[in-house]
């Protein structure tokens, strides 16, 4: 079960990236830069910063993906930005939710909870009220700084996914 969620995760970073990456100019090797993942800054309606997200279907009624415990920890915390904003350290989409498990609870778990389990949690099934696409990591020398900036200029050069 643990390979498959990994798979899925990996594919769902591989979606977005796919759909949502700008091409950079000047990129040596845009094999590597299209691999890296992409740069998500969000908005949600209520703090969930410290809820762990899951995926659901386009149309929110069934969940897609989600993470084992051991997958979750401190890092996965979103990065404050200016004005409410966030920067994902998790892979999160337009179509996640929040369930009502902080990470500590979760990375607690000797196992994954059933379907039936996390449905029964999900605390909001569309938490997102913006969210924009800024391109890989790596164009950034100081990236919590260049987001706020970014952030300023309406998110000039970013996509918006929602």
């Amino acid at each position: 079960m643990k390979n498959v969620i990994v798979i899925f995760i990996l594919i769902s970073l591989n979606t977005i990236c796919f759909t949502g990456c700008k091409t950079q100019k000047n990129v040596q090797n845009p094999s590597v830069s299209m691999a890296l993942p992409p740069t998500i800054v969000y908005k949600t309606k209520k703090n969930y910063d410290k809820n762990v997200a899951i995926y659901l279907s386009e149309d929110k009624k069934r969940i897609t993906g989600y993470p084992d415990p051991v997958d979750v920890s401190e890092r996965s915390y979103p990065t404050p930005l200016k004005d409410g904003y966030l920067l994902d350290n998790r892979g999160i989409g337009k179509n996640t939710a929040f369930i009502s498990m902080t990470y500590e609870e979760y990375a607690a778990l000797k196992k994954v909870p059933s379907i039936a389990e996390l449905n029964s949690m999900i605390i909001d099934k569309d938490p997102i009220l913006e969210m924009y696409n800024c391109g890989n990591h790596t164009k950034y020398e100081n990236i919590i700084d260049d987001l706020n900036q970014l952030i300023d200029k309406k998110f000039k050069g970013c996509q918006k996914i929602k």
